[in-house]
């Protein structure tokens, strides 16, 4: 089998990353070649190099609605929730060694608390809903006198479900832990303001929202006690050592300036799109689930669950005919396992292994949509026609 290259790439994996958008490079250009110094030089090429720092901080710190004093620069969303977690665990472990998340957080999340259990910590892992939901109720009823941290995404990288974060936030808050919020997938796609949500740190990265790989922010709430994972130099008031990555942290200034700006038209853009894509995927294929809450789901994300195919195989399939989507976690691609996320919400391995993520960008249209539709149509009766299971099943439709 070929690839069909008469047709339109389609792109529909923005959760993965997105393309860096032309202003952002163009922010960045001069970074890599004529405004090369190091910025804790004090010569002119240094000062060049600071001052596009201090303008990245003051952008990001005016679209979370925080004081640039609170924002601090990592080499990635990862990194940033690594430091959140680890820090605030090495930071307040005599007051206590519990900490309280969620069974669906990224695997960033999931293996840094998996860590912290092997050093003597004790973490909950709430469960979901069918839907991918956590409660404030279920937060509230797991909160001991030991735990000291709670941590729990803004929305689901897979399903996109977004999770109830101010009312967490709040119950954390008169309790006197701190809050942590993973929001990778989340900034860019739905309007976050730290003025008024009660969170205490946060994670970005840069390259879901249109900016460069190999930035990220962790913001972190005056007041907070976390310690440091990292060592060796004064970068970022001494918080964060090495020399900083000047060019994509210009670019992450730049273009979450960008996303804050455009964020309601970009969120009715996606929402039309996805909710389009879910009727009719619903309505012109059987035997076909949408894994995640209808409505409370970032906006440009569907997640289907096919009966009776494998997804690796539908990928290749779409890939044959131009179209580009994931099956779940771009980390965890390459594993042959079920999406951990699927199994939380209580779809079985055979279902889990037939799922597809579809995650939507600026320049996706409804065309796309149309293309993709037929692309599945005929992708997952190909397929299903190998599979004797769907045979049995297609007599009593």
């Amino acid at each position: 089998m070929t690839r069909d290259t008469g047709k339109k790439e389609i792109y529909l994996d923005h959760a993965a990353t997105t393309g860096v958008k032309q202003e952002v490079l163009e922010e960045m250009m001069p970074y890599f070649s004529l405004r090369y110094g190091n910025p804790s030089s004090i010569y002119k090429l240094g000062r060049e190099s600071r001052q596009a720092i201090d303008m990245a901080r003051e952008r990001t710190a005016l679209a979370l609605g925080v004081s640039p004093s609170e924002v601090f620069f990592t080499g990635s969303g990862t990194e940033s929730l690594n430091w959140a977690i680890k820090g605030a665990a090495e930071a307040n472990s005599s007051k206590g060694k519990h900490i309280i998340t969620s069974n669906i957080e990224h695997h960033a999340v999931l293996h840094t608390c998996l860590y912290l259990q092997k050093k003597g910590y004790d973490v909950t892992f709430l469960p979901v809903d069918r839907n991918g939901l956590l409660t404030a109720e279920q937060v509230f009823k797991a909160i001991r006198k030991d735990t000291i941290l709670i941590t729990v995404m803004t929305a689901n990288n897979e399903i996109g479900t977004i999770q109830p974060v101010a009312e967490i936030g709040a119950i954390a808050k008169e309790h006197g832990i701190l809050f942590h919020t993973d929001a990778v997938q989340a900034i860019g796609n739905i309007p976050i303001n730290l003025k008024t949500l009660p969170v205490d740190m946060l994670s970005l990265s840069a390259h879901k929202f249109y900016g460069p790989k190999g930035a990220g922010v962790l913001y972190l709430r005056k007041g907070s006690r976390i310690t440091d994972i990292l060592q060796g130099g004064g970068q970022e008031k001494g918080r964060r050592p090495g020399t900083e990555n000047v060019p994509a942290i210009a670019g992450l200034g730049k273009a979450i300036e960008l996303a804050s700006q455009n964020i309601e038209k970009y969120n009715a853009h996606m929402l039309n799109l996805r909710n389009k894509l879910i009727d009719k995927v619903l309505a012109a294929i059987p035997y076909t689930r949408l894994n995640g809450d209808r409505e409370k789901r970032l906006p440009g994300n569907a997640n289907f669950s096919f009966e009776f195919i494998e997804g690796e195989s539908l990928l290749l399939l779409l890939d044959m005919k131009g179209i580009s989507a994931s099956s779940g976690s771009a980390c965890t691609s390459g594993s042959l396992d079920p999406s951990h996320v699927l199994l939380a919400i209580g779809l079985p391995h055979e279902i889990a292994h037939g799922s597809l993520r579809v995650t939507f960008g600026e320049t996706n249209t409804e065309d796309d949509i149309d293309a993709l539709t037929e692309a599945l149509i005929f992708s997952v009766g190909k397929l299903r026609e190998m599979s004797p299971l769907y045979e049995n099943a297609a007599k009593n439709i």
